[in-house]
């Protein structure tokens, strides 16, 4: 059928590494080769075709994840070049869930570096099928096998080399392909592809080794050729690549290639691989989902005779088109002014027009079918991870999981103009970016805006200016502390003003006790009606909730009593609401005094996973963090878990604080756990 033909000569794949592993370069370099551009752009010269942003120009990175097309031998590919710096990993985690395979680059110098460990696990959450490039082999200090080892053992991964780098360093200048038993040399000319030569003399023996290695690997996954390789024979190339293919779509092989993308060495032969060894929409199993009123799972094969289904994995503001959300379609088919479903939300929207994008620059296409991905305007209610259905035939497939924000800042706005404008603005960055947050903080009265990172909210400041003429100024969030009481006591007030006419009298008692500091406060009327009558105790309830607003140590909120009113007194004429009132809130204020009052601070429950090495470095910095370590254990591969307890104050910076520490390798997360009385050196201080 021709939709099979269209399906299986599809790929959708996107490359993902560390930070300056290469990736907008090697991407740069496939546009070209495949012929979308006539001339490659550099990201050191801030013209690259995929990073357009111009915060992605200036500081030479990629920030937000960008969709292109190409064509390769009459194959389809849709690629998504992602982020690699750790600040942005919310880009590579929607991009893997929609992918159909991932090329995964390593700097060859710096081998498996920190941000490649994230993007891999991610790929294996998702269980993406992955190819790996070892880019930068004409670098001062590049080596194939070492980062072919450290894939091996840092990543558990089943990595297999399928070609060998002939020269490395300066000398880089070819590759030999292990399942052809080919070599071929790069020109320095762009316009000329690589040239067949005889595999040099010396390496024979290391590419008979390697060879026999590969066969090995392919002979244990296809039983075929294992008995070919009993029997002494030698599988055939196409044999291999079809086992090669099988066993990647399988995540039980990682095929890995080399070259140098900046040298434009080794990108054909990496085109090639994308389409023998990662899989089309068919080889992926149907996509599952749930019916959102029966709760029951359905499937959605890649079939457009089969109800439409699609998932929503980004949104974006477009100066020009406007929101426009990014679609991967796993079923059926829509047209332009098709009527779709939220599943999420139940809402109808109306696909107004479809767009095939290329970086920031749009095609306008009619329809999509299975295995597309595109994006889409009119759907302004549809967000982040909302699966979009046919009418008549709702599903929702499973929703991504975005990380917490791990850094929190205060925002606020230069001029009074600006602070009509900056709620509005963060909202709609936040539409584009579920890990950024903005909340008022209901007690200091500061306006927070939360990320992943330093970086991340220095790009938002920037955006904010640039794009929503809104100027901020970021500073550091004051921490939310408490107070409480450490004994039972006794207090009174009595509110007495006499001013010639009606005067004003209340009398108030009671009693508090410290209790478990998660309940702000449990309260008991426990006076007389002859003591203060029904109609005024409203009033000094109110008062008592109004005292606790500002203790008495440092004007933080009063939380963790029991207070119990006990008694008091009232006079016929000149007792009131307000009278009551004021006397209940001088009443608790007279008693909190004569409990011996304590700073509480918030303390947070953390985790940090790093590697063994850097594991002294870490505990020491932690204690320094006043942090007390509950429980230590041992990860997968070296890493070790720390589990503990920490002051939320002195968490501020750590993301890149631990950053530093562990040159980026560990990782943490944290959430509330409890307040926790403030050690007295510290109190004094806070107190002033």
């Amino acid at each position: 059928m021709p939709f099979e033909d269209a399906l299986r000569k599809t790929r959708n794949i996107g490359f993902a590494a560390h930070i300056d592993a290469g990736k907008t370069t090697t991407t740069e370099r496939i546009l070209f080769y495949s012929g979308k551009v006539h001339r490659m752009g550099e990201v050191h010269d801030g013209d690259a075709t995929m990073d357009w942003m111009p915060q992605e120009m200036e500081r030479g990175i990629t920030i937000t994840s960008a969709a292109t097309t190409c064509q390769w031998h009459g194959q389809r590919i849709n690629i998504i070049d992602t982020p690699g710096h750790v600040d942005f990993t919310v880009e590579v985690e929607r991009s893997l869930r929609v992918l159909d395979g991932v090329v995964i680059i390593f700097c060859a110098v710096g081998g498996v570096q920190p941000q490649s460990e994230t993007v891999w696990r991610q790929a294996s959450k998702y269980n993406v099928p992955r190819l790996a490039f070892v880019n930068k082999m004409d670098r001062i200090g590049a080596d194939f096998h070492d980062v072919l080892h450290e894939m091996r053992k840092r990543l558990g991964a089943e990595a297999v080399a399928v070609q060998l780098p002939i020269g490395t360093e300066e000398k880089f200048r070819g590759i030999v392909d292990l399942v052809e038993q080919k070599a071929w040399e790069f020109s320095d000319d762009d316009s000329e592809g690589p040239h067949e030569i005889e595999i040099p003399e010396k390496m024979r023996e290391l590419v008979a080794a390697f060879r026999e290695h590969l066969v090995v690997s392919l002979a244990d996954i296809n039983p075929a050729l294992e008995e070919k390789f009993f029997a002494g024979e030698d599988p055939t190339a196409d044999e291999m690549w079809d086992t090669i293919r099988r066993a990647t779509i399988a995540c039980e092989l990682v095929p890995v290639l080399c070259g140098s993308s900046f040298k434009n060495k080794g990108t054909q032969a990496m085109l090639d691989a994308i389409v023998r060894c990662l899989p089309s929409p068919l080889d992926v199993p149907p996509v599952v989902g749930v019916h959102p009123d029966t709760g029951a799972e359905e499937q959605r094969a890649p079939d457009p005779e089969e109800p439409f289904a699609a998932l929503a994995f980004k949104v974006a503001v477009d100066p020009f088109v406007g929101h426009i959300t990014y679609i991967r379609c796993y079923s059926g088919t829509a047209r332009v002014g098709d009527k779709v479903l939220n599943a999420d939300s139940g809402r109808r929207e109306r696909i107004q027009r479809l767009l095939r994008m290329h970086a920031n620059r749009r095609e306008e296409i009619e329809e999509i079918g299975p295995g597309d991905i595109v994006a889409a305007v009119g759907l302004d209610q549809t967000t982040t991870g909302d699966t979009l259905a046919a009418l008549n035939a709702p599903i929702v497939l499973e929703r991504m999981v975005f990380p917490e924000p791990v850094i929190s800042m205060v925002i606020e706005p230069k001029s009074r103009a600006d602070e009509d404008k900056l709620g509005a603005a963060i909202a709609r960055l936040a539409m584009e970016d579920p890990t950024l947050r903005l909340e008022v903080d209901r007690e200091t009265g500061q306006q927070l805006i939360s990320g992943m990172g330093e970086l991340h909210l220095e790009v938002i400041v920037d955006r904010l200016k640039r794009e929503f003429d809104v100027d901020g100024n970021v500073g550091r969030p004051r921490v939310a502390y408490r107070e409480t009481i450490r004994r039972a006591t006794e207090g009174e007030g009595r509110f007495v003003k006499q001013t010639g006419g009606r005067g004003q009298y209340g009398h108030v008692k009671l009693r508090l006790e410290p209790i478990n500091t998660e309940e702000r406060l449990e309260y008991e009327d426990a006076s007389k009606g002859d003591e203060i009558p029904v109609e005024y105790r409203g009033s000094v309830r109110s008062g008592i909730e109004e005292a606790m607003g500002a203790g008495t140590l440092a004007g933080y909120p009063a939380v963790g009593v029991r207070c119990v009113v006990t008694g008091g007194s009232f006079h016929e004429v000149d007792s009131s609401d307000v009278a009551f009132k004021i006397a209940g809130g001088m009443a608790f204020q007279d008693a909190f005094r004569a409990g011996h009052p304590v700073l509480l601070e918030p303390v947070m429950a953390a985790e940090v996973v790093t590697p063994e090495q850097y594991f002294g470095d870490v505990v020491n910095d932690l204690t320094t963090r006043r942090a007390q370590i509950v429980e230590v254990e041992s990860s997968a591969g070296d890493a070790k878990t720390i589990q503990l307890r920490v002051p939320l104050a002195n968490m501020f910076g750590y993301a890149t604080a631990l950053r530093s520490l562990t040159q980026g390798r560990a990782t943490y997360s944290m959430e509330p756990h409890s307040y926790e009385p403030v050690p007295p050196d510290q109190q004094r201080e806070l107190i002033g």
